[in-house]
């Protein structure tokens, strides 16, 4: 069996950043944690480098800033193909609105998937202590994501994940420059269009305990105007630039 790197992006999240640790770490002796810090100014790193100095399953990537949510997992997903332990490469955030016991029902879904996303939308709406605006905006966005580039997944900008090692060595990941809910639409899509098998299994997304949302008007633009992007790829065929198919499966 392999092992799992739960790849986790931070900046400013001293309150979650150790119970995040522990709490993914229980789940599994075959769980290893990487948190991938923007030189978050509240410390968030250092006390990262201190938990891994007796622990050899947590990981520490600093950055020198903050540059984005797709950066950050697209750094994440090259330290993790660094590793050969390891099998498998997940997404989750550090503010506990993604649950860590949720990490065992992945485990066992990846067995038949390429990729298991953590949908909102699977079982209706499973969304805890979001304002309606901001709910209706998700769903909405879904709607309109699937409607423009037919990808076949119910909750397209999730961001609670778990790919196969294949996968990702299967894209040429320098080719995705998206962040925020965009980079998780345009991940979806190049996995769906090089033909892996995508499965959605239903989570409950609870809204931050601690800290600060990272919400923007750029990452919501980003995301509208980027579908059509993706609409074009698919269109003109550009999009198998992006599928490193000698390595597809």
């Amino acid at each position: 069996m392999k092992n799992i790197l739960v790849c986790i992006p931070t900046y400013k999240e001293k309150d979650n950043i150790r119970k995040i640790i522990d709490s993914t770490l229980m789940q599994g002796d075959d769980i290893e944690v990487l948190i991938i810090d923007d030189n978050s100014p509240d410390g968030t790193g250092d006390i990262v480098e201190s938990i891994k100095i007796t622990n050899n399953r947590v990981h520490l990537l600093r950055r020198p800033g903050k540059m984005g949510l797709g950066t950050a997992y697209i750094d994440g997903f090259k330290y993790g193909l660094s590793l050969p332990q390891i099998g498998y490469l997940m997404e989750m955030d550090a503010d506990f609105s993604h649950d860590p016991s949720e990490i065992g029902q992945f485990r066992e879904m990846i067995k038949e998937a390429d990729l298991v996303i953590g949908s909102r939308y699977v079982n209706g709406i499973s969304i805890v202590n979001w304002p309606m605006s901001r709910l209706l905006l998700s769903y909405f966005a879904a709607i309109y994501v699937r409607w423009i580039t037919r990808l076949p997944v119910m909750d397209p900008t999730g961001g609670f994940k778990c790919f196969r090692r294949e996968v990702l060595e299967s894209l040429r990941l320098d080719m995705i420059k998206s962040n925020g809910y965009c980079f998780q639409i345009e991940m979806n899509f190049f996995v769906w269009r090089a033909g892996f098998k995508i499965k959605e299994i239903p989570i409950i997304f609870i809204d931050r305990q601690a800290g600060t949302s990272k919400m923007s008007r750029k990452i919501v633009y980003e995301a509208v105007f980027g579908v059509w992007r993706l609409f074009f790829k698919k269109l003109f065929r550009t999009d198998k630039k992006v599928i490193n198919l000698k390595k597809s499966i």
